[in-house]
């Protein structure tokens, strides 16, 4: 792997991560676009692949970045659940919160160990990725679509649109949805296992069928990717101590610097843009470029 696939493939992820275009999939389908020696050396299927190591431990990267952002929300969060544990309750919003995204962490970290490698190296090909990249397109098409009709609804009843609130505001919403929803949602995260379909994308859908706005939904995905990204990173950081990462260990700083300041600047502008902004952009996107990477791939010489 050489320095300028790590730093170019670190950035990607880091950006890919919280956009909800799937990181993975991209991480696929760049080297195998590109071709040539990039193909060969970034291949998540391949047997005992460095260059899985080398994604998953950007994972770490990524998930400081959104510690950082949000480090006085987990300050605040990790305050309720000392609170909750110490007078044995669930009252506050920030109490409500923090058990919200601990058990809705539960289904993706289950399947997460059980299905990890079949699904790499059955699905983590350039192909599948393209077409799963097609159906995220779609789903969060399909999210848009419902969001809009029940924004709809909210007006006739309500009236005029309330205007986006602050953290406090947003996390009373989200502590509004029960256990066995919240649950749901995060189960949800289960299918970015695919390579091209985006975590929080298909969180983000999620919460508004729940009844979240765009901003709320966003911000319940990036809570919830934090701990699962971090333990990601984390369980595959002593593959990359280990054989797996000799030889590349420079490349994994360098890519995970990229993946830093990328996923920083990623996070920081989706949360002014889901402000006021939709899915939908993201949507046409993912259909677009899933449709293009499958023409291509199927039409290239063998």
């Amino acid at each position: 792997m050489t320095y300028l696939e790590a730093i170019v493939m670190g950035a990607l992820q880091g950006v890919s991560e919280l956009f909800p275009v799937s990181s993975l999939g991209h991480s696929v389908l760049i080297p195998a676009l590109v071709g040539g020696q990039w193909a060969k050396d970034l291949s998540v299927s391949a047997p005992e692949s460095p260059y899985l190591a080398f994604i998953v431990g950007l994972h770490v990267a990524t998930a400081l970045a959104l510690i950082l952002f949000f480090w006085r929300d987990w300050l605040r969060l990790i305050g309720g659940l000392i609170s909750s544990i110490r007078h044995r309750r669930i009252a506050t919003t920030a109490e409500k919160m923090i058990w919200l995204l601990i058990l809705a962490t539960i289904p993706v970290g289950i399947a997460g160990l059980l299905l990890e490698h079949l699904f790499r190296t059955v699905l983590g090909k350039p192909l599948p990725a393209a077409a799963f990249l097609v159906v995220n397109g779609v789903i969060l098409f399909v999210g848009e679509r419902l969001r809009r009709r029940g924004a709809r609804a909210e007006r006739a009843v309500d009236g005029l649109a309330v205007a986006p609130g602050n953290p406090v505001e947003d996390d009373m919403a989200i502590s509004r949805i029960s256990i066995r929803r919240g649950v749901l949602i995060g189960a949800t995260e289960i299918l970015a296992l695919l390579p091209g379909i985006s975590r929080s994308g298909v969180v983000m859908v999620a919460g508004m069928a729940a009844g979240l706005t765009h901003r709320e939904a966003a911000r319940f995905s990036f809570l919830l990717a934090t701990p699962v990204i971090l333990a990601a990173g984390v369980l595959k950081v002593p593959d990359l101590l280990g054989p797996l990462g000799a030889g590349i260990r420079g490349q994994m700083l360098a890519g995970s610097v990229a993946s830093f300041i990328g996923a920083l600047l990623a996070v920081a502008f989706l949360d002014r843009y889901f402000r006021t902004k939709t899915l939908l952009p993201f949507a046409v996107y993912c259909v677009v470029a899933g449709v293009l990477a499958l023409v291509v791939l199927l039409l290239r010489p063998a």
